[in-house]
């Protein structure tokens, strides 16, 4: 998901296709190296002592360490979409240094303090991300990268990109249940499915209304919107039907907002 799906995903800027792919896969290799031990430092920091499990210790490598490297590395990747385009490799390389940091700090806070249940990270992973790309923004080039004739895509450029959303759309049960186990992983696998299935539907029906067509920036990004609006329940929503209407719901928002939002803060002064 990480390498393929993000990488994809990304080359739908037509001037940008082979950044967007070689930055992906380094960054995400340095994210996944680097959010390990903050995310492990500072669990450890925050962590109610039990037993000999106190203070600071080497952090343990394991499956469980490296899903949650990816984790991180999913979160600096959903930040590179909001700069990609008007971002270099060194200035990556120093936002995700800082990134890792505070993502490793505020997910052990909202797990160790606040008892956050997040299986699919909606809360720690992709809000994070999302939050921390908008106000980075602020320091490139704002005005100029809002008024770039370079933020364009094409025909080659999207099919392209459909490689990597229907990567991350295949494989996003297994993201959500990746630190899971038994039958709360068998739950999470199944309303994950349902909530994305419920999101491709509803987005690519919202997008016949309003566009008249399957507008292909929807297709790209709204499909997807159902796997995170199902993440953090998606170990306790039990009913199918459930799943499939948070999915559809996250759909439907997610289309309406590149509908109309995206335009609105492109056209206003508002505009990043």
């Amino acid at each position: 998901m990480i390498f393929i799906g993000f990488g994809f995903l990304m080359t739908f800027i037509k001037t940008n296709s082979w950044s967007a792919l070689a930055f992906n896969w380094i960054i995400s290799a340095w994210a996944l190296q680097w959010g390990i031990l903050t995310t492990g430092f500072f669990h450890q920091i925050t962590h109610h002592c039990e037993g000999d499990d106190c203070g600071l210790h080497k952090i343990r490598i394991d499956i469980a360490h490296l899903i949650m490297g990816d984790f991180a590395a999913g979160a600096a990747m959903i930040t590179f979409g909001a700069v990609l385009g008007k971002i270099n490799l060194q200035q990556m390389f120093f936002l995700v240094w800082w990134e890792m940091i505070w993502y490793g700090l505020n997910e052990a806070i909202c797990v160790n303090y606040f008892h956050v249940t997040d299986a699919g990270g909606s809360i720690l992973v992709h809000t994070f991300g999302a939050y921390f790309g908008v106000a980075a923004t602020y320091g490139f080039q704002p005005k100029r990268a809002a008024t770039s004739l370079n933020n364009q895509s094409n025909y080659q450029s999207e099919m392209v990109a459909c490689v990597g959303s229907i990567f991350l759309w295949m494989f996003w049960p297994s993201f959500n249940g990746g630190l899971s186990e038994g039958v709360t992983q068998h739950r999470i696998i199944c309303n994950t499915t349902l909530g994305i299935t419920g999101s491709v539907i509803s987005a690519a029906a919202l997008s016949r209304i309003i566009y008249a067509k399957l507008e292909m920036e929807v297709i790209l990004n709204a499909t997807l919107a159902g796997g995170v609006a199902v993440g953090s329940s998606c170990d306790l929503v039990c009913e199918p039907w459930a799943a499939i209407a948070i999915g559809m719901a996250g759909g439907i928002l997610s289309t309406l907002g590149f509908a109309y939002i995206g335009g609105f803060l492109n056209e206003s002064k508002l505009a990043l």
